[in-house]
């Protein structure tokens, strides 16, 4: 019996490309040489493609895979892009679609697109690069009570992302988070506990379950920024402290966006429960899948192993769910 070819696609052409080789790594492996004929293909920062070491193109890629495990984040890899070349060349692979994971992306798209469906989200407003600052600063003024949270309005891993107490902190956060991205966007700080929850679709269709929510546990003040994710090697993670009603009110709306979004495999939603329900702050439609990345532990806690859940989502991947 021949065994499943399966490329993990990791790299990338943004700020996240040593997040996602870490992600690609992991699932490397996770698959067992018994099942799999695993394949490396890397995309170098510079738009490069390689193979197992060996470069190569997109339309190749059949020739050597039967299936995609897609491992990158942010630009190109979570943003639709590289789903569209994948589509293009009728190559399978794991993750949410080209369209969902476009509106996912944008965080100004997912924001109107989550209200719209009637789910809490922060208060906020979009800046463009080469905008007068002092304009700028009149109206988030104007608009929002501080403090403000400020990042690139495309992007993940909490790139680019800062806490903003006055108008002379709001200056050189602007400029951070628009070198990652030609916008930004500048919301409310929604004071309340930091919890993030994992979707994975179940094997009926339009089926779904949430994972075992965890809680961020940070001091007030304080964001779970990129150096808070990927530096800090002892996360403070930990099973989220919730009431039965919170928990229920957690699950509905992440179902409820993950299913409204047609969010694909598996995907995590970072929340802030307030004394008003669940604030969704923003979707991840691909999660890192490193040993320390929060849906992993959040799998562990639930008791499922790295590998039992690649086999899943590639099983997935394959039914076209």
């Amino acid at each position: 019996m021949s065994k499943l070819r399966v490329g993990v696609m990791r790299g990338g052409l943004g700020s996240e490309y040593y997040v996602s080789l870490k992600t690609g790594a992991s699932v490397l492996s996770a698959l067992s040489p018994q099942r799999y004929e695993a394949h490396d293909i890397l995309i170098t920062p510079v738009g490069e493609w390689h193979i197992d070491g060996i470069p190569t193109t997109p339309s190749k890629l059949s020739q050597h895979v039967d299936v995609v495990f897609n491992a990158l984040h942010g630009e190109f890899g979570e943003d639709g892009k590289v789903q569209k070349l994948l589509e293009l060349f009728k190559i399978p692979y794991t993750g949410s679609t080209s369209i969902s994971s476009a509106i996912g992306m944008n965080k100004e798209l997912a924001k109107r697109f989550f209200s719209s469906m009637g789910i809490i989200v922060p208060y906020g407003m979009v800046v463009a690069r080469g905008e007068e600052i002092s304009d700028v600063v009149k109206r988030v003024g104007d608009e929002i009570r501080g403090p403000y949270v400020v990042k690139p309005l495309t992007g993940g891993s909490s790139v680019g992302l800062s806490l903003v107490h006055n108008e002379q902190e709001l200056i050189p956060a602007l400029e951070t988070a628009l070198s990652h991205s030609t916008k930004a966007i500048i919301e409310e700080y929604v004071r309340g506990r930091e919890v993030t929850v994992g979707v994975i679709d179940g094997v009926v269709k339009g089926g779904a379950y949430a994972t075992v929510p965890l809680e961020i546990l940070l001091p007030e003040g304080k964001l779970f920024d990129y150096d808070q994710k990927y530096k800090n090697l002892t996360h403070p993670v930990g099973p989220a402290r919730l009431r039965s009603d919170e928990k229920s009110a957690l699950e509905r709306t992440a179902l409820l966006a993950h299913t409204q979004l047609g969010a694909r495999h598996y995907a995590r939603y970072d929340f802030i429960m307030t004394d008003y329900g669940p604030c969704l702050l923003e979707v991840n439609t691909l999660p890192g899948l490193a040993p320390s990345s929060l849906l992993v532990k959040s799998l562990e806690y639930q008791g499922l192993l790295l590998d039992e859940f690649i086999d899943y989502v590639l099983a997935l991947a394959l039914k076209k769910k």
